[in-house]
């Protein structure tokens, strides 16, 4: 079938639902299942834009119409056509979902023009922790949060809604892990300099010197990989990125839940790490951390415990088991990534990870204790989404 005839028929198909409604309405399966999985497509597009992005910007000097932000930009506009779309018809979302959805999408959207502002103003900032790109995050942080829930409370249950609750919260910890990733390439772009084997072209050195007022040094490399402090990295990561694995367990409510989400956003992180350094683009430590963080998750839900008012009592075990093992896995990976060095002067990190301060085990702990403990309180709460959350939580 040729293409204009694809159009006139996807058109005939898809005018009769153009109609307007209060969100919650209901929603014909065929017109649920499109939503989403074009849901799925532009957060697709997204990914492969963000994995892309700062090996790019580790390697050239910034450039607004670079391919990973064109990519991003694809993934961006069918976000905000399907935000439209929800909007106006009402289909797919119930209200809660349906705020999230365009407070996410309106947030991105004036974090655009924001981070080109800050790039003019300020040059480089090459940091993936400005306030322009946390805006950024923040964004689509609401968009997948709106999307999570409008699938979770409109999907009939099966496998596809197990799988499909399983991608879009891969999707968000890709989201929230993105971040990292600069002390991730950092770390390793860091080793390659002191081996002799710098990935950045001369120009982007050369720029980002000038902008520190230093000459091109290994200072300057450093301030220029690892901006932030050493404790961030794993704060953050036992923070918000095992938080997200215990949500993830809860609203998807099966044993290795966590486990899968973790390994599937790990997974690709790990097929991309060759597809970018075998075409010459900087290569990034692979937080597989994560899949032990996930795994410890799993297991803490998997204790039956008696009632439900002992929930409190796993989320501090489960925290101090996930702390723990998380730490552990970041110690292993940053003494190998020493070995890796050592013996292949820079030119591979898959195992790497970003300096570690340990001492920071202890605000990580308490930091995941309270999430945990927030995410059990908010399950046990009246509202609809929270009680089909109690529903599913039980292994």
């Amino acid at each position: 079938m040729k293409a204009p005839a694809i159009i006139k028929t996807a058109a005939d198909w898809a005018l009769p639902y153009w109609t307007r409604g209060q969100a919650g309405r209901e929603t014909p399966p065929d017109l649920f299942r499109v939503l989403y999985y074009g849901w799925l497509m532009a957060f697709t597009f997204k990914l492969l834009g963000s994995a892309w992005d700062v090996s790019w910007h580790f390697k050239w000097l910034r450039d607004d119409l670079a391919p990973p932000h064109l990519l991003n930009s694809a993934g961006t506009a069918l976000a905000l056509a399907l935000t439209v779309i929800h909007g106006y018809t009402g289909y797919g979302v119930d209200k809660a979902a349906l705020r999230l959805i365009q407070w996410g999408t309106g947030v991105f959207l004036v974090a655009v023009p924001l981070d080109l502002i800050n790039h003019r103003v300020n040059g480089l900032d090459i940091t993936s922790w400005s306030p322009s790109h946390l805006m950024l995050y923040t964004g689509t942080f609401f968009m997948i949060a709106g999307v999570i829930r409008g699938w979770f409370m409109g999907a009939p249950p099966g496998r596809e809604r197990t799988v499909m609750l399983g991608a879009f919260f891969a999707f968000f910890l890709e989201n929230v892990h993105f971040p990292e990733q600069h002390q991730e390439y950092g770390i390793l772009s860091i080793g390659a300099w002191d081996n002799h084997a710098v990935y950045a072209e001369p120009i982007l050195m050369r720029f980002a010197a000038d902008q520190m007022g230093r000459p091109v040094d290994r200072v300057m490399m450093t301030n220029f990989s690892l901006p932030v402090p050493d404790y961030l990295y794993p704060v953050y990561a036992v923070v918000v990125g095992v938080t997200v694995l215990v949500v993830a367990r809860m609203m998807i409510g099966r044993f290795g839940a966590a486990t899968l989400v973790a390994a599937s956003y790990v997974g690709f992180r790990t097929l991309v790490w060759p597809l970018l350094t075998f075409t010459g683009f900087p290569p990034s430590a692979v937080p597989f951390f994560l899949v032990i963080g996930g795994l410890c998750v799993d297991l803490a839900f998997a204790v039956r415990l008696p009632s439900r008012g002992l929930a409190p009592v796993r989320a501090v075990l489960g925290a101090a088991v996930a702390t723990a093992a998380v730490y552990g896995a970041l110690v292993a990976q940053s003494s190998i990534m020493g070995q890796v060095y050592g013996a292949l002067k820079g030119q591979t990190g898959l195992l790497g990870a970003p300096p570690l301060v340990m001492s920071s085990a202890v605000w990580a702990g308490v930091g995941l204790m309270a999430a945990w403990l927030a995410c059990e309180w908010f399950a046990t709460r009246r509202q609809p989404i929270e009680a089909r959350v109690i529903a599913t939580a039980t292994p």
